[in-house]
């Protein structure tokens, strides 16, 4: 067992490296740049026209500005900073940059929340532009979170910290076990784990085994009990669905961040949502209105005035002041008013360190997507924790990290990892999954899960029909499909292989019968492990529309990466492997893990479309085709020629 302080400030060096990597590529993407090499990177749109401008929730300024060239790259996504910029002569010094926080991003448009009180005038030009900014105060709060578990800044903080990392044992209270009927034997025991546990419980949920209701499960039995409860996860998206969850099963929540990272339907859960429904903000909205006035009225003495008018304003400052010291009192009042009715807190994990929270500690803090977050960011809610529930699945995507050495020397490993390896007996791992046919999970359960995976009963009815196979892998050995690399991303694409995917993928639904689809509302995905061929298969589906069955479910078709469709489901899913070349190169395809999403998103088909020649070379891939052989699932494209 190495020395855990140690441990953790190698995991601070780790981060600092990961840090000035990621500032580094930023600068190299932007610093020093033309505008014209920015926008082909995708960090800037320019030109932007302003579409739409409206208030928001909290009285916060929103802009819809629009592309003109939506064939450029974006690296724009939800909650990313960005500032606003003008080309124009005379307005383009920094104190003409306007700062916001992105809130949706399409193909060629964006709505973002300003962080200002007026749209600038320069803003209405024709030269308007957008950058993306690098978000450093992230990387500060991580810093900010391990330096105190070194320091083990309080006693209890302490112990937690040398329980995750195997130094100290965990404790379980003998609980009396209570059986939810709507759970299932191995949920059940994963809310038994946790209402047991003083410390640590950890809730592995594979791939449609429900963990999400598992936690929602938890979270109520806290309630009920009358626990202080927060519930973080990584990503936004992540959060956004729990909150979804529990304002769906009576569980009063408070969203924590910013409104602009916070999903549409969920806005009324956030801070600045319940301050301006509370029955006090009509008094709080007076007090401002009064403050501005008063503010105008003192404006208005020019320079050369007498001791009379000089007194005057000086009164007029004074209310402004007492005006404001009221206002800020009510605030207090109201966001304390919210506070008290709040049963469960959530946030991100960095954003576990917003002011609101300050000074609070939590009976028990939910990390939801735990084997996502790096482990510097998963320490962040556990400084105000009095004991922690993980849930996750290590078997699928990790961490993103844009450097390779800090990766390499561990940083990719999360503190959900740890903990599992570390501390077995805090684990209970889900065992029914409820989306799949036991031919789609049987490679995955044999492969990841030990074998433990079981499909509930209602998966037998999860195929097309009797006659439609649940797997099919079409190998395309042989037939000179060949993946190339795209000059400019250096990402790779397949042309051949995406065209066949398409006309195979329209093919199959005339099979199944179009009616059916419309009818069933069926939805179809479509994934590529690289950008490059999920830009082709986009543009060969919605643009060129050579298929004519795909063009009429344009509505239910998705095209993304492996990363995109983590936690979604499809019931048909096919999948392009687009590698195929002499050298049997597979890139970051053997990155199991990621195969492990792919392969687990299907609910009543799953198609790959790969080659065998060149991915069987790997054990993986080749302990996968002989999975799809057995089943009697493997065809040749020669069939199909």
């Amino acid at each position: 067992m190495p020395n855990i302080i140690e441990e953790l400030k190698q995991s601070l060096k780790l981060l600092k490296l990961e840090w000035s990597e990621d500032l580094a590529q930023y600068k190299r993407k932007f610093l020093n740049t033309s505008l014209a090499e920015k926008k082909k990177e995708g960090i800037t749109w320019h030109p932007i026209h302003l579409k739409k401008t409206k208030i928001g929730m909290g009285e916060r300024l929103i802009v819809e500005v629009e592309r003109l060239d939506a064939s450029s790259p974006s690296a724009f996504s939800s909650g990313k900073s960005v500032t606003f910029f003008s080309t124009h002569e005379g307005y383009q010094g920094a104190e003409n940059r306007v700062n916001g926080v992105v809130n949706q991003v399409f193909r060629n448009s964006m709505v973002v929340t300003l962080q200002a009180d007026e749209v600038p005038d320069w803003m209405q030009d024709s030269r308007l532009g957008v950058d993306l900014l690098f978000d450093e105060a992230s990387y500060r709060e991580m810093e900010f979170a391990l330096k105190k578990v070194i320091a083990g800044e309080t006693p209890r903080l302490a112990e937690l910290r040398d329980i995750a990392l195997g130094e100290k044992n965990p404790r379980f209270n003998q609980e009396y076990p209570i059986e939810l009927p709507n759970l299932n034997f191995s949920q059940n025991l994963a809310c038994q784990k946790i209402a047991a546990a003083q410390d640590f419980a950890v809730v592995h949920g594979p791939p449609g085994t429900g963990k999400t209701t598992t936690l929602i499960a938890a979270i109520r039995q806290a309630v009920e009990k009358g626990l202080s409860i927060l519930v973080t996860a990584p990503s936004n998206a992540a959060v956004d669905l729990l909150v979804e969850k529990l304002v769906d099963a009576d569980v009063s929540t408070l969203r924590l961040g910013h409104p602009a990272r916070v999903e549409e339907k969920i806005l009324s859960q956030t801070l600045d949502a319940k301050i301006a429904n509370h029955e006090s903000y009509r008094d709080l909205k007076k007090l401002r209105k009064e403050t501005e006035e008063y503010l105008k009225l003192a404006k208005q003495y020019r320079r050369n005035f007498g001791h009379e008018e000089r007194m005057q304003r000086k009164l007029m400052y004074q209310e402004v002041s007492r005006i404001r010291e009221a206002a800020g009192h009510l605030e207090d009042y109201i966001r304390s008013d919210i506070f008290q009715k709040t049963q469960v807190f959530a946030s991100t994990l960095v954003g576990a360190s917003n002011y609101n929270l300050k000074g609070m500690l939590f009976d028990v803090v939910f990390i939801d997507e735990a084997a996502q977050g790096l482990e510097a960011a998963t320490w962040i809610p556990i400084l105000k924790a009095k004991k922690v529930v993980f849930a996750g699945d290590h078997c699928q995507l990790p961490p993103t990290i844009k450097s390779y050495e800090a990766a390499k020397a561990g940083l990719s490993v999360t503190l959900f990892e740890k903990i599992i390896e570390r501390q077995p007996m805090t684990a209970e791992m889900l065992q029914v999954q409820y989306r799949m046919p036991t031919d789609i999970m049987g490679f995955s359960n044999a492969w990841f899960y030990e074998g433990k995976l079981q499909a509930a009963e209602n998966t037998q009815t999860h195929a097309f029909s009797a006659d439609e196979p649940v797997l099919e892998w079409i190998d395309t050995a042989g037939s000179g499909y060949t993946d190339q690399q795209e000059a400019e991303s250096l990402s790779t694409f397949n042309p051949e292989e995406a065209r066949f995917a398409c006309t195979y993928l329209n093919e199959t639904i005339k099979r199944i019968g179009i009616a059916r689809f419309k009818q069933e509302n069926w939805s179809i995905g479509l994934i590529a492990p690289y950008g490059a061929q999920v830009r082709m298969l986009r543009n060969l589906i919605f643009e060129t529309f050579d298929y004519p069955n795909l063009k009429a479910f344009s509505d239910l078709i998705t095209i993304d990466t492996v990363d995109g469709f983590q936690g979604q489901e499809r019931d048909l899913m096919l999948i392009s492997l687009t590698r195929s070349n002499e050298k049997g190169e597979i890139g970051f395809l053997s990155d199991t893990r990621r195969m492990n999403v792919a392969l687990t998103r299907a609910k009543r088909k799953l198609i790959l479309i790969g080659d065998s020649g060149t991915l069987a070379q790997n054990p993986f891939f080749d302990a996968l085709l002989r999975y799809f052989e057995e089943k009697g699932a493997y065809r040749s494209v020669y069939e199909f020629l």
